[in-house]
């Protein structure tokens, strides 16, 4: 049933966005367009938010009629400090989702009220501890483009038409839906438009069942953890799978990211919002991770995952400074400048804690290329750092069909030995790749728990063994796949063989004859 109510609950959600993209098509193009779906749905989730809130506290407290929708701005403004206290922002109930839908419309001016709107929401954070977690979050949201349409009316008629479709989506609450709503429209909109203006998706989001995954493997044999990092965060989608597996009151201290690409900084710190994340409770800076970390003074992480971006380059040693960072220092090499992959797996190493786990998604060519990565894995395999690789299964991601890895990282490990996993089979066919299915997590995980060598899929290898193979920590140094190949009896082929060759001769013996026997009669006559 739970399966079912998945698929109907997701298939609701492709279809309205669906209906929304035929909408806007031909004005707004697939990357525009998935900021204003995604921004006015944080603007109805955070009302909707809001409201309920309010409308709880008068309901415990007797006024069974209160709505705060219908509540005068007036009246309402006497509760705004007490709010921007506890929800970190204020909304008026003229400027609600709902209201504003209302009179959408008939609103002439429709994206002057929108524009308002959003900067009073912004700066009713000003000046308060929520203020970085609200500044520039709508940022991408431009009500007055040309995008949208050359006039004011037919910008007005498309935000109209915007807000109808987002208000048509069956969300439920958030919180409570079997899908991760905000994330699954995310992934289906970037399935859309992947391939637009020559971006990629899987720059930015990591599919679901990647993410619980990677999350799942940080949580074994914990119930809780002080708190959880990203340093390429995206989206957040990664983050937010704590609170979707281990509840977000079991991340005690909360969710910490940083993020360069500002489009996606603003879309993490909305999606956090969207997940009832409350604003003191995330972290999620703007920057690059590699050269200007913004979580320097944070005490370590119990749990630490990320998808990182392949190969992209970095200062790497053209920065003199970069060597005496004591997140790279202990390498004693810097990752090449053209491939900045292993500085990722470096400075989390240095954010995590002693009693952590790291479970990173990585390009399969930083485990066997030499140079300084070679002297990299080196430092990481000698000082027993490196937990497990796994294999994944090619064709995960949006934008790339290469079989990607998982490394995993330890600092405090039972023995001297890295577990190796081959789950380049564990996946299921779907219409635009590959995906993982709930039985391929379980497999995977339960490979991962058990560490013990099976022929094809695992393998415990001594560290001195990785030493003796140059430091390469390809599974498929270590794991040998099955050969499907038909097995051959050689004394079978060989008796077929020589049926075949009599066969043959016998076939020859008689058409010889026949000829003989034409070529006789013609000569009679």
């Amino acid at each position: 049933m739970a399966a079912n109510r998945k698929e109907q609950e997701r298939t609701e959600l492709h279809r309205t966005i669906w209906s929304i993209a035929n909408d806007l098509r031909g004005s707004v193009d697939g990357w525009d367009f998935k900021q204003y779906v995604l921004g006015i749905l944080f603007y109805r989730y955070i009302s909707e938010n809001i409201t309920a809130y309010i409308n709880v506290g008068e309901l415990e407290s007797g006024d069974i009629t209160f709505d705060y929708a219908k509540l005068s701005d007036e009246e309402a403004e006497r509760a705004r400090k007490d709010l921007v206290d506890t929800k970190g922002f204020f909304i008026l109930p003229s400027e609600l989702f709902e209201n504003v839908c209302k009179q959408a419309e008939k609103d002439e001016n429709l994206n002057e009220t929108l524009e308002k709107i959003f900067k009073n929401i912004e700066s009713s954070a000003l000046g308060t501890k929520s203020e970085n977690n609200f500044k520039g979050l709508f940022a991408d949201i431009d009500v007055n483009s040309n995008k949208l349409g050359g006039t004011v009316a037919k910008r007005n008629e498309r935000l109209s038409k915007l807000l109808s479709g987002i208000a048509d989506m069956k969300l439920g609450e958030y919180k409570d839906n079997t899908i991760d709503a905000f994330g699954d429209a995310y992934e289906f909109l970037m399935g859309m438009y992947a391939g637009n203006a020559g971006k990629s998706g899987g720059e930015y989001y990591t599919p679901q069942e990647v993410s619980e995954l990677l999350t799942r493997i940080t949580l074994l044999g914990k119930s809780e953890v002080n708190k959880v990092y990203d340093p390429a965060c995206g989206s957040g989608s990664l983050l937010l799978k704590f609170a979707k597996i281990l509840g977000k009151e079991n991340v005690r201290l909360g969710f910490f990211g940083q993020e360069i690409n500002i489009t996606t900084y603003n879309l993490c710190r909305i999606n956090m919002f969207l997940h009832d994340i409350d604003y003191d409770k995330f972290d999620i800076a703007h920057g690059d991770t590699l050269i200007d970390p913004q979580h320097w003074d944070a005490e370590p992480f119990e749990a630490i995952v990320s998808n990182p971006p392949y190969s992209i380059k970095w200062e790497g040693d053209a920065n003199p400074m970069l060597i005496n960072d004591q997140r790279f220092s202990p390498a004693g090499v810097l990752a090449p400048k053209s491939k900045a992959d292993l500085a990722f797996i470096m400075h989390s190493l240095s954010w995590l804690s002693e009693k952590g786990t790291a479970a990173i998604v990585c390009f399969p060519g930083i485990f066997y290329r030499g140079g300084a990565e070679q002297k990299i894995r080196k430092y990481l395999v000698d000082n027993n750092f490196v937990d497990c690789v796994i294999q994944l299964p090619d064709n995960l991601f949006y934008g790339t069909s290469i079989a990607t890895c998982i490394m995993v990282l330890k600092k405090s490990k039972s023995d001297t030995s890295t577990f190796f996993i081959d789950a380049s089979l564990e996946f299921v066919k779907v219409t635009n790749g590959n995906k993982l299915t709930d039985e391929n997590i379980d497999a995977i995980l339960d490979y991962y728990t058990t560490r013990k060598n099976e022929d094809y899929f695992t393998r415990l290898v001594p560290n001195a063994e990785i030493a003796e193979q140059n430091y390469n920590l390809s599974v498929s140094t270590y794991v040998i796949q099955k050969d499907k190949r038909e097995a051959i009896d050689i004394n079978k082929l060989n008796a077929e063989i020589k049926k075949i060759v009599e066969i043959q001769e016998g076939l020859r013996n008689k058409i010889s004859a026949i000829i003989a026997e034409i070529e006789g009669g013609m000569a009679l006559e």
